[in-house]
């Protein structure tokens, strides 16, 4: 686990193995979200980034929404 410290201006460091593992480039954007007293940074993607994301996903085989009530 890694340690950050808030800096004067309130900006922290995202550690360098976390930057790696996600492959974060400087000048991205990011979401924070806060909840339940933690904070959640989200990466905001390029749409052109995203697609084919879901390519071949179908909805065969998932149950009708009455089932779900049974």
């Amino acid at each position: 686990m890694d340690t950050v410290t808030v800096s004067s201006k309130y900006q922290v460091v995202i550690p360098r193995d976390i930057r790696e593992r996600l492959g974060l480039r400087p000048g991205e954007k990011m979401v924070m979200i806060e909840k339940d007293n933690l904070i959640h940074m989200i990466r905001i993607r390029d749409i052109k980034d995203v697609v084919g994301l879901v390519k071949g996903i179908t909805t065969k085989g998932l149950r009708d929404e009455r089932e779900r009530f049974d």
